[in-house]
Order: structure tokens, then C-alpha cells, then sequence
């Protein structure tokens, strides 16, 4: 996808988000009776904006404008957040002539503990409801389908999956004593997405020294035991993990023109069957068994309809026959589709899920555990994976922007000055020690807080350009 592609999705998916957080504050600011002077998506320089007072208008406003309750909406010129200006509050623009008055009723200093909690807390109330929104959406719309096998028909040499010691034929049963199964309706269903969820999801979220993956191997229990850090070193090194299930079928989309798949008269909704009588269960096993055999006769069988035909044939220099592919998967099924408050329960099991998978990420980084260049990501990374996302589908793309919806709102939440969580620091303080802190103290913090976060989004920036180019 081209620049403009990249940045197009990007300010979808931050806008969402910037103009949900805010808003929170919004609704809740005037809810409480406080006035809220901005409404900015965006940072700096007004380009343009609307309120009752002037009208629409380009450009910056009088320095001595008072909306006098009124509210101006913005769009500032870096679209990397936003704000709401609210009226007697310590805030990004630094503004503390308030501070030389007496306190106003409808200003945030003049209300209680409880209330300005509930305002600077709003934000992230709304990013973590949307997050909920979202996953209840797309289960509601997708529900739940169950590939029902557990068992492994392909292992690459050198993989994840073969230095845990799988082997073809394993039938995998449960993972650090958790069955990999699904419930529907009451009853238990094999699952292959559950073994992914174990070995990947539950390794970077468990405290566990130790992985054991309890197998059948020739109709005998077997366990596979393993070290948990080298398991997470190999995933956060993006090693691939080289394993397929039973029951898929590698079936062609299309043929190209010119290449060795023309040359033997493979078509389109033909299934790749086997390679010198290798069975082919995946793509990746097609690919990696072409790859194996660049310039070499290969005997290669393929079914159509209900025949098996055949012939020789050499993959190009690439290692390529020419044609596009796909995996289809031709075992038992389940399928479940949800009610309405069941998607719900999903929806909100999936978010504390991602919070989980957050806290435990940021857990292992500082510990040592992870990489923080490998893992931590910025305004680039995001920008790339919301292009990736939304060319895979809307589906992708609303649960990636649940998944950032989540992230952004644990950030905030932290209790740093210049986030949402360091304002919250100093209300409950102003609370338990009964006075407000000095402006010029909350404003001094503020500054250093927003000196600190523009050095984290720059060491990000940093981050994503040395793994991108470097």
C-alpha cells in the first residue's frame, strides 16, 4: 500500500480514537457543570474550527477570546492527538492566568474529589467501552467457528514447532494443563485455535519458568517440556512457528501465464495432493517443499473432481510453480452465533484479555524479558499495521483498532505528569490532604511529564525507523 494508502488508515484509526478519549472528558466536563473552552482534534496551530460566539473561522483565535460557556471545536495541525480545554485546569496549553482568581463555579478546581476524578478518568472509561464495543460487534457479526482438530499433519525442520518436538500425527491435548478445547452450547470441541492461544498468547502473559505440552504419539501420553524464555525469545525474534494441522487441503486460485504449472496443465480449483508422494497438507509445506527443490524434476500429483492426475515438473529460480494459492480446510466444523448479550460477555472478556496481554508485555519488558526495541512500537509502526489491518478485511481493522483502543487507554491511565493517570495522582492527593497543590507545582510536573512524553514518542520514532531500515 502506498504512503498516502498508510496515512489515510492511520488518521482513521487515530481519529477514532482521539475523538472517543476525548470526548469522554467532554461529556463528563459538562455533565459536572465545568466549562470546556476546547475541543481539539489535533495539536497545535487552530487551522480551523466552529463555535457559537464566531461562527466557522480559519486560523487562530484572539488571544483574550472567552466563549463565555461556549465551546470551540478544532482541528489543530498534528494529528497525533487531541485535547478539551477545561476551565480551571492545569492542562497541555499551560494556561494558568485562572490561578490568579478566585475560584468559579464552573471551573474543574472548584469541584470535589469525586467529580474530578470522574472527568479526568472519563477518557479512559470511553477507550476501554469502545474496545468492548468493537469485540461485541464482531462477535455478534462473525460468532464463533471451531476448527475441530488438534492434531499436527506437517512440522518444518528448524521451526518453533520442531525444536518443541513435534512430530506429524501428534494430537495435541492440553498445554500447561489446559485442554484445548472449545465450549458450544454446552459441549466440549477440539480446537486448533486454542493450541495457538496457549503456546503464543499464554506464554507471554504466564508467569511460568516452564511450558508442558501434554501429547498422544502413537497412541501413547507423551509430554513436551520446555523452557518458557527460549520459547518467547523465538516468537519475539518473529521465528517461524512451522506447523499445520490435519484435514486442510492446498487448493489453486489461479494459474499464471508463462510458468512450469501452465506447462502441465494445472488449473484453477485443482488440489495440490502430494510431492514424490509426500502428502501436502498446507501451503506453507508446499511452499517450503518448492523451495527445497529450485531447478529439480519434482513429482507432483494434484486432484480434480474425483481424479488423481500427475506429472514432473521443476520449480522456476524462485522457487515457484506459478500459481496462487490457497488452505481450505475439509474436516469437521463447529459454528456458534451469539445473541446479543452473549456477544457482549465476549466482547468484554476480550478486552480484559488484551489488558492482560498488555500488562504482562510491559511486565516482561521491564523485567528484562522482552526486547523493548523488538516490542515497543510508535506512530510508524501504528500507521503501517492500520494500512495492513484494513487490507485484510473491516473485520481486522475495527478489532485492531480495539486492541489500540486498549493500549492507548493503559497508557494514559499511567501515573505520569501530562497523562490522564498523573492528574489522577494529584486530585487523590488535593483529596487526602484537603487543599489544592500549588499551580505553579502541578504545572512544573506538567511540563516535566510532557517533556518525558515527547522523549518517549521520539525514542519510538526512533525504534521504528532502526527496525524498518536497519
Amino acid at each position: 500500500m502506498n504512503i498516502i494508502g498508510i496515512i489515510f488508515y492511520f488518521v482513521i484509526a487515530i481519529g477514532i480514537l482521539v475523538l472517543i478519549h476525548e470526548f469522554g472528558h467532554f461529556i463528563s466536563a459538562k455533565l459536572s457543570g465545568m466549562r470546556a473552552d476546547i475541543f481539539s482534534f489535533g495539536m497545535g496551530y487552530r487551522l480551523f474550527g466552529w463555535n457559537k460566539k464566531t461562527g466557522f473561522t480559519f486560523g487562530k483565535l484572539p488571544d483574550d477570546w472567552d466563549g463565555e460557556g461556549h465551546t470551540d471545536y478544532r482541528l489543530s495541525l498534528f494529528p497525533i492527538g487531541g485535547y478539551v480545554k477545561i476551565a480551571g485546569m492545569v492542562d497541555e496549553s499551560f494556561d494558568t492566568e485562572y490561578a490568579e482568581q478566585e475560584p468559579k463555579p464552573y471551573e474543574f478546581r472548584s469541584k470535589n474529589t469525586f467529580i474530578k476524578a470522574f472527568v479526568i478518568s472519563a477518557g479512559v472509561i470511553m477507550n476501554v467501552l469502545l474496545a468492548i464495543l468493537i469485540f461485541s460487534i464482531t462477535a455478534f457479526i462473525e460468532g464463533k467457528t471451531i476448527i475441530e482438530t488438534t492434531t499436527v499433519a506437517y512440522v518444518k525442520n528448524g521451526s518453533i514447532a520442531d525444536r518443541l518436538g513435534f512430530k506429524v500425527g501428534d494430537e495435541i491435548v492440553s498445554i500447561n494443563g489446559k485442554s484445548v478445547t472449545e465450549e458450544i452450547d454446552g459441549k466440549e470441541h477440539k480446537s486448533w485455535k486454542k493450541c495457538f492461544d496457549y503456546l503464543i498468547l499464554d506464554v507471554v502473559k504466564s508467569n511460568n519458568d516452564s511450558i508442558h505440552i501434554y501429547i498422544i504419539r502413537n497412541g501413547k501420553d507423551t509430554t513436551l517440556n520446555h523452557n518458557n524464555a527460549w520459547l518467547l525469545s523465538s516468537i519475539e525474534n518473529k521465528d517461524t512457528f512451522g506447523i499445520s494441522p490435519s484435514n486442510f487441503s492446498v487448493v489453486i486460485n489461479r494459474v499464471l501465464k508463462d510458468v512450469p504449472a501452465e506447462t502441465i496443465g494445472l488449473a484453477s480449483g485443482d488440489t495440490i495432493y502430494a510431492i514424490n508422494k509426500e502428502p501436502i497438507n498446507s501451503s506453507e509445506e508446499l511452499t517450503n517443499t518448492l523451495s527445497q527443490n529450485i531447478g529439480k524434476k519434482i513429482f507432483l500429483q494434484w486432484k480434480r473432481n474425483e481424479a488423481i492426475m500427475s506429472d514432473s515438473v521443476a520449480p522456476n529460480q524462485d522457487g515457484r510453480l506459478g500459481i496462487e494459492i490457497s488452505d481450505v480446510y475439509t474436516g469437521a466444523i463447529s459454528n456458534k452465533k451469539y445473541n446479543l448479550l452473549e456477544a457482549i460477555e465476549v466482547g468484554a472478556n476480550k478486552t480484559w484479555g488484551a489488558v492482560e496481554l498488555f500488562v504482562a508485555s510491559v511486565y516482561k519488558m521491564f523485567k528484562g524479558l522482552l526486547s523493548v526495541e523488538k516490542n515497543l512500537g510508535g506512530i510508524i509502526t501504528v500507521a503501517q499495521q492500520s494500512a495492513i489491518q484494513a487490507q485484510r478485511g473491516i473485520i481486522n481493522f475495527m478489532e485492531f483498532i480495539g486492541f489500540l483502543s486498549i493500549t492507548l487507554a493503559l497508557i494514559n491511565i499511567l501515573p505520569i505528569p501530562a497523562l490522564d493517570g498523573g492528574h489522577l495522582v494529584f486530585i487523590i492527593i488535593e483529596g487526602i490532604i484537603g487543599r489544592e497543590i500549588p499551580v505553579r507545582v502541578k504545572l512544573r510536573f506538567q511540563q516535566i511529564g510532557f517533556f518525558l512524553l515527547m522523549l518517549l514518542i521520539a525514542f519510538t520514532i526512533y525504534v521504528d525507523i532502526k527496525r524498518i531500515f536497519f
